[in-house]
């Protein structure tokens, strides 16, 4: 599984990733450091297609920077968008490995992702409950999100037993005890073994393809366009906060595009009109809701020298449709 404690390098640097995956979605921290006192640390959001393997975060937040020489120009200066496949080669080594940009520009900063999963991390926080006992019950949602909502810190030595508290539910982490503690007890009274927190197994449900989100998903008609000419020329942008959201995209049910990020700045396609049928189908499919449901995209339809737009929404339970008509 994707879930786990990932080192190597990214953009040259050094880096500890931890990521969790949570449904389709992908958050955790990332560390890029030269040593243990010099470091930079960020929240990480994502996603991850189970279908081809394909991982994508990006640096959400910086949560803290550190230094010991009072230099904090190297490590994590920029937040950076990495997309990496997800690969096990053999012989028990299971990789990541791709590319990242700089993360409000993937035209810039172009460099290389490359990182081996690890059962030794180098820094102490509280996503490494989650990763220890992922498949015993901490890969329940409600867990996952109340650390991410928490903002998880590095453990200190001085850090009492640490207690996660959510209106349904109360899941204690103990933290090693050096020396036994002498209990008094009264004649009356059988001596109690300090309580051990029991989570549920919660079985794995498989993350639904892109495939599966199309057809099950309803389609809602938002637009028609008439179209002429040699070709559509289309660009997708955020309707919002930039905050994630990524999409898919069917035309006439065929998947045509996949892992489209939706920023301030546009993506563009274009289509041959020789190719479409007189009446087609563009589907918007949500891949992941961002971290403001729903997702939202903006879309502008060049058509020769008339422009269309239309305000696309996705969510969990439907799709955006758009028809382009052949005009006669």
């Amino acid at each position: 599984m994707i879930t786990g404690v990932w080192k190597g390098k990214i953009n040259r640097q050094k880096v500890e990733v931890k990521i969790i995956q949570n449904g389709d979605s992908l958050t955790g921290t990332t560390y890029y450091y030269e040593s243990e006192n010099n470091y930079r640390r960020y929240s990480i959001k994502g996603y991850f297609d189970s279908k081809t393997n394909a991982a994508v975060w990006w640096d959400d937040k910086l949560l803290e920077e550190k230094s010991s020489k009072f230099n904090l120009a190297g490590p994590g200066k920029n937040a950076l968008l990495s997309s990496a496949d997800f690969n096990c080669p053999g012989s028990g080594r299971i990789m990541l490995d791709g590319k990242t940009s700089l993360k409000d520009d993937d035209n810039k900063l172009k460099g290389e992702v490359h990182l081996d999963k690890t059962a030794t991390p180098v820094f102490e926080d509280d996503w490494d409950y989650v990763i220890d006992n992922y498949t015993t019950g901490a890969n329940n949602p409600d867990i996952i999100n109340s650390i991410a909502e928490n903002i998880p810190r590095p453990k200190t030595n001085e850090e009492p037993e640490k207690t996660i508290i959510e209106e349904r539910e109360r899941v204690i982490i103990p933290t090693p005890v050096q020396k036994p503690i002498e209990k008094i007890v009264k004649k009356t009274e059988t001596p109690k073994e300090k309580p051990i927190p029991v989570l549920k197994t919660i079985e794995s449900v498989p993350v639904p393809t892109i495939e599966e989100k199309f057809i099950s998903r309803k389609k809602i008609l938002i637009k028609e366009i008439p179209i002429t000419g040699d070709s559509i020329e289309l660009r997708f942008y955020d309707n919002a906060e930039i905050d994630g959201d990524s999409i898919s995209l069917f035309l006439n049910d065929k998947l045509i595009f996949q892992h489209i990020r939706l920023l301030a700045s546009a993506y563009t396609i274009k289509l041959a009109v020789s190719e479409l049928k007189e009446s087609n189908e563009l589907i918007m499919v949500a891949e992941n809701l961002g971290s403001i449901p729903p997702n939202t995209s903006y879309m502008v339809a060049i058509v020769g020298d008339k422009q269309y737009d239309a305000r696309l929404e996705s969510t969990e339970g439907s799709s955006a449709m758009v028809k382009f008509i052949k005009k006669l």
